[in-house]
Protein backbone atom coordinates (compact mmCIF):
# COMPACT_ATOMS: atom_id res chain seq x y z
CA UNK A 1 0.00 0.00 0.00
CA UNK A 2 3.07 2.46 0.92
CA UNK A 3 4.89 1.51 -2.15
CA UNK A 4 2.01 2.17 -4.20
CA UNK A 5 1.02 5.74 -2.81
CA UNK A 6 4.77 6.42 -3.32
CA UNK A 7 4.55 5.25 -7.18
CA UNK A 8 1.65 7.27 -7.29
CA UNK A 9 3.14 10.87 -5.63
CA UNK A 10 6.05 10.70 -7.96
CA UNK A 11 5.04 11.26 -11.09
CA UNK A 12 2.82 14.49 -9.59
CA UNK A 13 6.14 15.87 -8.12
CA UNK A 14 8.24 15.59 -11.31
CA UNK A 15 5.21 16.97 -13.22
CA UNK A 16 5.46 20.24 -11.00
CA UNK A 17 9.14 20.40 -10.93
CA UNK A 18 8.89 19.98 -14.61
CA UNK A 19 6.14 23.00 -14.65
CA UNK A 20 8.15 25.18 -12.50
CA UNK A 21 11.11 24.98 -14.77
CA UNK A 22 9.03 25.96 -17.37
CA UNK A 23 7.68 28.87 -15.80
CA UNK A 24 11.22 29.86 -14.91
CA UNK A 25 12.37 29.59 -18.14
CA UNK A 26 10.07 31.76 -19.51
CA UNK A 27 10.93 34.42 -17.28
CA UNK A 28 14.06 34.56 -17.99
CA UNK A 29 13.29 34.83 -22.03
CA UNK A 30 11.23 37.59 -21.48
CA UNK A 31 13.13 39.34 -19.60
CA UNK A 32 16.32 38.51 -22.30
CA UNK A 33 13.51 39.77 -24.86
CA UNK A 34 12.32 42.98 -23.39
CA UNK A 35 14.59 44.22 -21.43
CA UNK A 36 17.25 46.89 -22.96
CA UNK A 37 20.00 45.40 -23.85
CA UNK A 38 22.33 48.46 -24.33
CA UNK A 39 25.27 49.07 -22.02
CA UNK A 40 25.04 51.79 -20.29
CA UNK A 41 26.91 54.47 -21.47
CA UNK A 42 29.91 55.67 -18.94
CA UNK A 43 29.99 58.81 -18.87
CA UNK A 44 33.83 59.40 -18.63
CA UNK A 45 33.69 58.30 -21.78
CA UNK A 46 31.58 60.85 -23.55
CA UNK A 47 34.25 63.34 -24.92
CA UNK A 48 33.60 67.45 -25.74
CA UNK A 49 33.90 65.95 -29.55
CA UNK A 50 31.05 63.69 -28.79
CA UNK A 51 28.97 66.18 -27.41
CA UNK A 52 29.72 68.94 -30.08
CA UNK A 53 28.38 66.27 -32.56
CA UNK A 54 25.77 65.36 -30.55
CA UNK A 55 22.31 65.94 -32.90
CA UNK A 56 19.12 66.26 -31.21
CA UNK A 57 16.80 68.79 -30.60
CA UNK A 58 17.57 69.42 -26.84
CA UNK A 59 21.26 70.35 -28.19
CA UNK A 60 22.42 73.90 -28.99
CA UNK A 61 25.46 75.95 -29.47
CA UNK A 62 26.50 79.56 -27.92
CA UNK A 63 29.23 82.03 -28.33
CA UNK A 64 29.03 85.02 -26.12
CA UNK A 65 31.45 88.04 -26.11
CA UNK A 66 31.91 90.19 -23.38
CA UNK A 67 33.09 94.06 -24.14
CA UNK A 68 35.61 96.06 -21.58
CA UNK A 69 34.29 96.71 -18.45
CA UNK A 70 32.98 100.04 -18.19
CA UNK A 71 30.43 102.10 -16.91
CA UNK A 72 26.83 100.15 -16.83
CA UNK A 73 25.65 102.45 -19.12
CA UNK A 74 28.43 101.47 -21.72
CA UNK A 75 28.78 97.72 -21.06
CA UNK A 76 27.86 95.56 -24.02
CA UNK A 77 27.64 91.99 -24.66
CA UNK A 78 26.82 90.11 -27.82
CA UNK A 79 25.43 86.24 -28.07
CA UNK A 80 25.13 84.01 -31.13
CA UNK A 81 22.92 81.04 -30.68
CA UNK A 82 22.48 78.10 -32.96
CA UNK A 83 20.52 75.10 -32.65
CA UNK A 84 18.70 72.67 -34.96
CA UNK A 85 15.48 74.48 -34.86
CA UNK A 86 16.78 77.74 -34.03
CA UNK A 87 18.98 80.73 -34.81
CA UNK A 88 19.29 83.92 -32.75
CA UNK A 89 21.14 86.80 -32.24
CA UNK A 90 21.10 89.40 -29.28
CA UNK A 91 23.10 91.98 -27.93
CA UNK A 92 22.55 93.49 -24.32
CA UNK A 93 23.24 96.41 -22.91
CA UNK A 94 24.21 97.17 -18.79
CA UNK A 95 25.49 94.06 -16.66
CA UNK A 96 21.90 93.16 -16.07
CA UNK A 97 21.47 92.10 -19.61
CA UNK A 98 19.11 94.64 -20.97
CA UNK A 99 18.09 92.92 -24.68
CA UNK A 100 19.04 95.85 -27.03
CA UNK A 101 19.03 94.01 -30.26
CA UNK A 102 17.40 90.42 -31.22
CA UNK A 103 17.08 88.63 -34.23
CA UNK A 104 15.86 85.16 -34.42
CA UNK A 105 15.65 82.50 -37.54
CA UNK A 106 14.44 78.93 -37.94
CA UNK A 107 16.71 76.34 -38.62
CA UNK A 108 16.64 72.59 -39.47
CA UNK A 109 18.80 69.68 -38.17
CA UNK A 110 20.80 69.29 -41.71
CA UNK A 111 22.00 73.15 -41.42
CA UNK A 112 22.81 72.29 -37.57
CA UNK A 113 24.89 69.35 -38.53
CA UNK A 114 27.05 70.51 -41.07
CA UNK A 115 27.87 74.18 -38.70
CA UNK A 116 29.14 71.88 -35.74
CA UNK A 117 31.17 69.44 -37.62
CA UNK A 118 32.67 72.80 -39.44
CA UNK A 119 33.14 73.82 -35.85
CA UNK A 120 34.67 70.06 -35.11
CA UNK A 121 37.26 71.03 -38.27
CA UNK A 122 37.90 74.26 -36.53
CA UNK A 123 38.93 71.95 -33.44
CA UNK A 124 36.18 73.48 -31.49
CA UNK A 125 37.04 71.32 -28.30
CA UNK A 126 40.45 70.93 -28.89
CA UNK A 127 42.28 71.38 -25.45
CA UNK A 128 45.69 71.24 -23.78
CA UNK A 129 47.29 70.81 -20.16
CA UNK A 130 47.03 74.22 -19.56
CA UNK A 131 43.70 74.72 -19.89
CA UNK A 132 42.93 72.78 -16.72
CA UNK A 133 44.85 75.54 -15.19
CA UNK A 134 42.66 78.27 -16.40
CA UNK A 135 40.28 79.91 -13.57
CA UNK A 136 36.38 78.83 -14.52
CA UNK A 137 35.35 81.78 -12.47
CA UNK A 138 36.25 84.93 -15.56
CA UNK A 139 34.62 87.82 -13.33
CA UNK A 140 36.77 90.60 -14.11
CA UNK A 141 39.45 88.83 -16.07
CA UNK A 142 40.46 90.93 -19.30
CA UNK A 143 39.03 94.60 -17.84
CA UNK A 144 39.98 96.42 -20.88
CA UNK A 145 39.44 94.13 -23.68
CA UNK A 146 36.77 91.42 -24.88
CA UNK A 147 36.02 88.05 -23.18
CA UNK A 148 35.21 84.86 -25.81
CA UNK A 149 32.57 82.23 -23.99
CA UNK A 150 32.04 78.96 -26.13
CA UNK A 151 29.71 76.64 -25.07
CA UNK A 152 28.20 73.54 -25.90
CA UNK A 153 24.63 73.30 -24.34
CA UNK A 154 22.01 70.46 -23.41
CA UNK A 155 18.66 71.67 -22.51
CA UNK A 156 20.13 75.15 -22.25
CA UNK A 157 22.42 74.33 -19.85
CA UNK A 158 26.33 73.79 -20.26
CA UNK A 159 27.65 70.40 -20.67
CA UNK A 160 31.23 71.97 -21.80
CA UNK A 161 32.62 75.77 -21.79
CA UNK A 162 35.88 77.53 -23.22
CA UNK A 163 36.94 80.47 -22.97
CA UNK A 164 39.48 83.10 -24.21
CA UNK A 165 40.11 87.08 -24.03
CA UNK A 166 42.08 89.34 -26.29
CA UNK A 167 44.35 90.45 -23.02
CA UNK A 168 47.87 89.10 -22.90
CA UNK A 169 48.18 86.56 -20.27
CA UNK A 170 44.58 85.53 -19.93
CA UNK A 171 44.29 82.95 -23.08
CA UNK A 172 41.79 80.78 -21.01
CA UNK A 173 40.62 77.42 -22.11
CA UNK A 174 39.98 77.85 -25.81
CA UNK A 175 43.04 76.67 -28.43
CA UNK A 176 41.24 77.22 -31.68
CA UNK A 177 41.03 79.85 -33.91
CA UNK A 178 38.82 82.76 -32.10
CA UNK A 179 38.69 84.59 -35.95
CA UNK A 180 37.77 81.24 -37.79
CA UNK A 181 35.28 79.96 -34.99
CA UNK A 182 33.62 83.43 -34.56
CA UNK A 183 32.99 84.00 -38.36
CA UNK A 184 31.50 80.64 -38.89
CA UNK A 185 28.92 82.10 -36.27
CA UNK A 186 28.34 85.14 -37.68
CA UNK A 187 28.18 83.15 -40.90
CA UNK A 188 24.72 81.28 -39.20
CA UNK A 189 22.97 84.73 -39.42
CA UNK A 190 21.77 86.13 -43.00
CA UNK A 191 24.14 88.69 -45.03
CA UNK A 192 22.76 92.37 -44.46
CA UNK A 193 22.03 91.26 -40.79
CA UNK A 194 24.84 89.48 -39.53
CA UNK A 195 27.33 91.17 -36.95
CA UNK A 196 30.55 92.71 -38.61
CA UNK A 197 34.69 92.25 -37.31
CA UNK A 198 37.25 94.39 -36.48
CA UNK A 199 40.47 92.90 -35.54
CA UNK A 200 39.72 92.95 -31.90
CA UNK A 201 36.24 90.95 -32.64
CA UNK A 202 32.66 91.75 -33.07
CA UNK A 203 32.60 95.38 -33.64
CA UNK A 204 29.71 96.55 -30.96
Amino acid sequence: MYKSNTLRIFPLILIVVVIIALIAGMITVGKYLFTDKQEPVDEATVTAQDELLTLNVSRSVQMTIRGPIVADEEFKTERIVVSPVSREYKTYSGYLDSVQNSKSYDNNNSAYEEFVYALDKADFTRSDKKSSDEPEDIRGICATGKIYEFEILNANEPVKRYWTSTCKGSSGTFRASVEQVTNLFAGQIPEGERPTFSSGGLRF
